[in-house]
């Protein structure tokens, strides 16, 4: 038989106990701000996907995760990885090429002719980096929330129609780093590696005479007045690779079931949002360059040809270097890739 005082001690422990278990419970699901950050315009493509993905954020923990954009960028492009991985900030994304030689299987995303959509060969991307690549964690000190491509990249310029190689001869062209940077070598152009929001005064000022971008570009930093031709090659002759992410101890003082909940509308959800948003900023920056005379040549079959046999090498190249970093078999990753970017 239990005497009363032992029946009220071990009540009192169950009870201290129930307010520590009461103590945890409240600290796993306590509210938690990401401070978040952008190098593009607010009107840009890639911050609204980013503040669309807050607003479901904050609805699908109940407002327990709430979003707050930072009013200038943590870093220059370049650095952002770098920044959220310190912690100057919570939530941001950026390009893999603007950090050369520290990502090279992402490069698979940014290789010639690839696809039309940035929406279809956003979400392949995602689903063949879940499967194949992120296992071998180039993002090392990053929660990678998601990866995705934008649109078809095109060569533009101010100077003159571009409808062979020898075209691009004493132009000087502004690439983004990463395959593009590539490309550009095994072409033959005189390239420079600068971030996109450069642009308008590299070639405002006549430091470069033009640009591979995507057509979404020509509108979000302002160069409509500017670009005077774009040549467009079917499936893009390049493409950019990015990647959302945040600070790995910010990932980890949010809750169990929030994690949960932010991670489904990541991914291949996010990759969709952000793909589909730059689908549409795409007919727009084409639309604007329509507006404003920008002349337009269609790569003839012979061009094609011309560069395909220049580029080859650089899918060669990918493949040996996947297979360096341990992917079993990254000519195989390459073709089911190729065909899931087509299935759309």
């Amino acid at each position: 038989m239990i005497s009363s005082s032992s029946f009220r001690k071990q009540a009192l422990a169950l009870a201290v106990f129930g307010a520590i278990f009461s103590a945890a419970g409240g600290a796993s699901a306590q509210s938690v701000t990401l401070t978040t950050s952008t190098w593009v315009p607010l009107s840009h493509a890639l911050t609204m996907a980013q503040n669309q993905w807050c607003e479901e954020v904050t609805k699908a923990t109940a407002s327990r995760v709430k979003c707050n954009l930072l009013a200038k960028p943590v870093a220059p492009p370049p650095g952002t990885f770098d920044a959220i991985r310190d912690g100057l900030a919570d939530v941001s994304f950026s390009v893999h090429g603007y950090t050369p030689g520290r990502y090279k299987l992402t490069e698979m995303a940014e290789l010639p002719f690839l696809g039309d959509s940035a929406e279809a060969t956003s979400v392949a991307y995602q689903k063949m980096y879940e499967k194949h690549l992120a296992k071998f964690d180039e993002h090392r000190g990053l929660h990678v929330l998601s990866v995705f491509t934008h649109g078809p990249g095109i060569i533009m310029n101010t100077k003159r129609p571009i409808e062979k190689l020898a075209d691009l001869d004493g132009l000087k062209i502004r690439v983004g780093g990463g395959m593009v940077n590539e490309v550009g070598k095994v072409l033959g152009i005189n390239i420079t590696l600068r971030p996109a929001p450069t642009s308008y005064e590299l070639l405002s000022s006549g430091v470069m005479d033009g640009t591979f971008f995507p057509a979404e570009s020509v509108p979000s930093f302002k160069l409509e007045k500017l670009i005077k031709y774009r040549t467009e090659f079917p499936g893009g002759l390049y493409n950019t690779s990015f990647a959302l992410v945040m600070n790995p101890a910010t990932w980890s003082k949010i809750s169990k079931e929030d994690q949960a909940a932010i991670t489904k509308i990541s991914g291949v959800h996010f990759a969709r949002l952000a793909g589909r948003n730059w689908d549409k900023a795409d007919r727009e920056g084409k639309a604007a360059m329509q507006a404003n005379d920008v002349q337009v040549t269609k790569a003839s079959q012979a061009f094609i040809d011309e560069v395909k046999s220049k580029t080859s090498t650089l899918e060669q190249k990918w493949v040996a270097e996947a297979k360096a970093k341990g992917v079993p078999d990254p000519a195989q990753v390459l073709k089911e890739f190729r065909a899931l970017i087509a299935e759309g």
